[in-house]
């Protein structure tokens, strides 16, 4: 497997007006690996990823300082933010579809709009992809049609019709039905075995263990450990991170 760095964080810092939200954050993220990052509610792991495609430009009264790079470019400095969501995907908790487009639509839209494509190819590329994650059937349905599992492996089929470099996933299965939970991972699974360059943050410690290369353990705005599943998970270091996994596992 290929080791090199293709996302990195170096003193980052995040601040929510006065809430300093990360604290310090050194990270370096392999290509073609799975990367998860664990840890209690509130402790920063979502913002980490959501500071690696700038989705927290959104919120109002955010500041950064530090670097995070892509493949060696500062996506903070002049990066366009259109082109640094291309290269990096996203998929969130809660979907995110559009009710109003059809499920080939919300997949064809980005690519047609960036001109990636033409419609026509567009259409055969998200034929592909929802095939691939099992919902070619739903094609021509809209998403309140669609039991929250399928609309998860739309989103993530949407996010791969823009050929990313890095799939950023946040909480991918937390706001599904357990019995919906698997498919997802399954899906996710079969990503991470084509060498798809994943950093998941997620509560489902089983997928952490069985499919990551590398696991963080954030708390508190920072990353208090890391290492492989095997070191994470049965050697912990940390009394806060033995303490946590006592409580999950």
């Amino acid at each position: 497997m290929d080791q090199s760095v293709i996302l990195s964080a170096c003193g980052l810092n995040l601040y929510y007006g006065e809430n300093h939200a990360l604290k310090d954050v050194n990270m370096d993220i392999q290509e073609n690996a799975v990367t998860a990052f664990i840890g209690p509610s509130g402790c920063g792991k979502s913002t980490l990823l959501k500071s690696l495609n700038r989705m927290n430009d959104l919120v109002e009264g955010c500041k950064i300082t530090g670097k995070v790079t892509l493949d060696g470019d500062d996506i903070y400095g002049d990066m366009d933010v259109n082109l640094l969501r291309k290269r990096v995907g996203m998929v969130f908790q809660h979907f995110n579809l559009f009710p109003h487009l059809t499920i080939l639509e919300n997949v064809t839209l980005a690519p047609i709009r960036h001109k990636m494509m033409t419609e026509e190819q567009a259409k055969e590329k998200a034929m592909e992809l929802l095939n691939r994650v099992g919902v070619g059937d739903k094609a021509d349905n809209y998403p309140a049609q669609l039991s929250g599992g399928q609309k998860q492996r739309v989103a993530i089929a949407r996010s791969l019709a823009l050929s990313p470099e890095v799939m950023l996933f946040d909480e991918p299965t937390s706001a599904l039905d357990p019995e919906m939970v698997g498919e997802v991972l399954e899906v996710m699974k079969q990503l991470a075995q084509e060498g798809m360059t994943m950093v998941v943050v997620t509560h489902e410690m089983g997928f952490a263990r069985e499919v990551a290369n590398r696991v963080f353990f954030m708390d508190g705005g920072g990353i208090l450990e890391e290492g492989t599943p095997e070191q994470i998970f049965d050697h912990p270091q940390e009394e806060r991170t033995k303490a946590f996994l006592s409580k999950v596992l």
